[in-house]
Formats: C-alpha cells, structure tokens, sequence
C-alpha cells in the first residue's frame, strides 16, 4: 500500500510539472537576467516584488488546505445568479466608427473597452468563460455571452494590463487579440507572459509605480495598489501588480485594478486626481484576505480618497471567485456611496455609456 501511495503521488506531481511546464496558459517565466533587471524598483526586494505596507501572503500547507476546502465546499446563498445574465449587444461597426465623446463598454469583471479622443483601448480583456489556468478548473462566468465576440473586434489602439491573475490577464483573450493591437502597457514583468505568447516585444511597454508613459495625445500613469501576483504556485510576487491612471488633455480617468484599502489611494488622489470618474474594484472580498481585496465600504473610501467625481464599482457581476453573494457588493457599495454622498454609476454589461453621462438607465439591473 505504501509503495502504491508513493507512486501514486510521485504521478500527481509529474503530471502538475508537466502541466504548468508546457500548458502555454501558465504563460512565461522571470528570468535571473530580468531580476537583476527589476532590483532597481523600490518595489523589488529580495527576489520579489512587495507592497508598500507589506502583506504576508505566503500560507502555510495547512492554511492552503483550510482555505481551498473552505472555498470548494461552502455552501454560499445566492453565489450565482438564478439564470445567466442577459447582456447588451454592441456590433463591430459601432465600435469602429464611433466618433464621440468619451464613452465605455463593461464587459463585466473588471474588463472595459474604453473610447477615447478616437482610439479604442481595452482595459483588463477578460473574454474567457472561466478564470482560471484551464476551462475545467473554474466556474464559467454569469453570462452565456458577450457583448461583442473577440474576433469581431475591430483594431485595438492599446490594451492596459493591471496584473497577471486569472481574471485580469487571459492566455486566449490575448492570442485572439495580439494581431490587431498596437501596444500593450503592463507593470513591470507581466510582458514575460505576453511575449510567451507571442506577442511582439516593441509592442509592449512596461512600467513600474508612479512611471508615465505618452500615448500619442493620452498620457497612461501606472500607479500603486495592494495585492499580489502570480499565475501558478511557484511564481507568486514575480511580476508586479498595479493600478492606472488615464489623462487626455481635458479628461483624468482612474482604473483600481485589484487592491486592498490603503494609504496609496490618497496618494494617488493628491498627485493625480481629482478624477472624473473611477472604476473601482468591489467583489471577490472575505475577512480571510482582507488585505488584497477592498470590502464595498472601503471602495467607496478609496474613491474619496482618489478625489473621484463619481465612481463604478467594478471587480463583481462576473465571476464566483469569493464566498459571498454574487449581488453583495453591489448592494453594500450602493448603501455606503449614498450614506457617504459619492456619486455611483452601475450600467448593465455592454451598455456604452459616456464619462460625462448623469443618468444611466436601469441602474438597479441586478434586481
């Protein structure tokens, strides 16, 4: 019998190193070169990449095992929704020869597609129906559909990456996408992944906290955020993570990215803000991660603390990756920004809608 557990666990782990050694979701590799190269960011110490107000994410075998029995087994009332949510539809043409103001697309999550002084920029493309490393090691998002298909996407002028988690960076989102992008504005070390798929390195612009970069007449500020990266159990802290802000000449945009609730978003705030409007990540929050992700009272804090105008909750509507309800967030956030007098928006998925828009139609959707 003992011989027959030894083997039996010697091919679980044969077949796991062959599977994130040659799955291409899995993505690339940091090399020692690249290390030497991220030493000099104030973010980089020993060997990884680290938050401002440090956060321990390194669990132990047991507290792994807690949390994954407690994530695959609890019971959570109301985690999906009763039926898959009806989308908007939006066509490629509509897309292509918009000519406007500046006006968004969510695709639910945190994925956007943003229209701006005529350039179409993708926000955290998403596009998968699990997040996760294969389509069998997930739920399937809330949506059957899409607002638009992938592949009827017309020519994306940039697409800007947050970080390398499962839900914001998609191995089949972007091989569908890289012909028909132009550059791609990561934290630093995420183009790892990007070029293990084949996209071109002049394509790709990497940047670490509080660097600018000019995109024709957008200026794009990758800015902090508290969370962590990783995309299998031996790269966690290897690239960076962030948020990032969006400037034309007349308009100032704030994206969160993933983060937990900090002092950075003053900070941001007072460098950069105030914002005209915030997506602000709200969902896939518990007490046992407080630190990486905001609970919906502190998303509305952030947002006052960035200067925002107005803010969208975002992070939520898509995917079961926490223990709460799939409409918590929403509720919560909505309560707090009213009690705190910030202005919310909640468009449904796939309704274009513009910055400078007052009202958006069928606010309470989810209900």
């Amino acid at each position: 019998m003992m011989l027959l557990l030894i083997l039996l666990i010697s091919a679980l782990i044969a077949v796991y190193l062959l599977f994130v050694n040659f799955y291409p979701s899995f993505g690339g590799t940091i090399s020692k070169e690249k290390q030497i190269q991220y030493a000099t960011s104030s973010q980089f110490d020993n060997g990884k990449f680290v938050n401002i107000n440090r956060v321990n994410m390194d669990l132990s075998f047991t507290e792994a095992l807690s949390l994954a029995r407690k994530f695959f087994f609890t019971k959570v009332e109301n985690g999906r929704p009763e039926q898959d949510i009806l989308v908007n539809k939006i066509d490629s043409a509509a897309i292509a020869h918009y000519n406007s103001p500046t006006r968004f697309v969510w695709f639910g999550h945190s994925s956007f597609l943003l229209q701006i002084n005529h350039k179409n920029i993708l926000i955290d493309p998403m596009f998968s129906d699990v997040a996760a490393p294969h389509a069998l090691l997930g739920a399937k998002r809330f949506s059957s559909e899409l607002p638009i298909d992938v592949e009827k996407l017309p020519n994306i002028d940039a697409v800007i990456i947050s970080h390398d988690h499962y839900d914001h960076l998609d191995y089949e989102s972007i091989k569908l996408l890289k012909d028909k992008v132009s550059k791609f504005y990561t934290p630093l070390g995420v183009a790892v992944h990007l070029e293990a798929w084949g996209v071109p390195k002049d394509k790709i612009i990497e940047l670490d906290w509080w660097e600018e970069a000019t995109f024709d007449d957008l200026k794009f500020v990758c800015t902090p955020a508290r969370h962590f990266s990783g995309r299998k159990f031996s790269d966690r802290q290897n690239t960076l993570w962030s948020s990032w802000v969006i400037q034309s000449e007349s308009e100032n945009i704030f994206f969160s990215g993933d983060s937990g609730y900090d002092t950075h978003f003053k900070e941001i705030g007072n460098k950069y803000g105030p914002f005209d409007f915030a997506m602000m990540e709200c969902g896939q929050y518990n007490k046992m991660w407080p630190d990486i992700h905001m609970f919906p009272e502190e998303t509305v804090q952030a947002g006052i603390d960035l200067r925002a105008k107005k803010i969208m909750p975002i992070h939520w509507g898509a995917f079961k990756l926490a223990l709460h309800s799939w409409t918590d967030p929403i509720e919560r956030v909505s309560i707090k920004a009213k009690e705190l007098n910030l202005p919310i928006i909640t468009p449904e998925i796939g309704a274009a809608f513009l910055l400078n828009e007052k009202e958006i139609k069928h606010q309470d959707w989810w209900q």
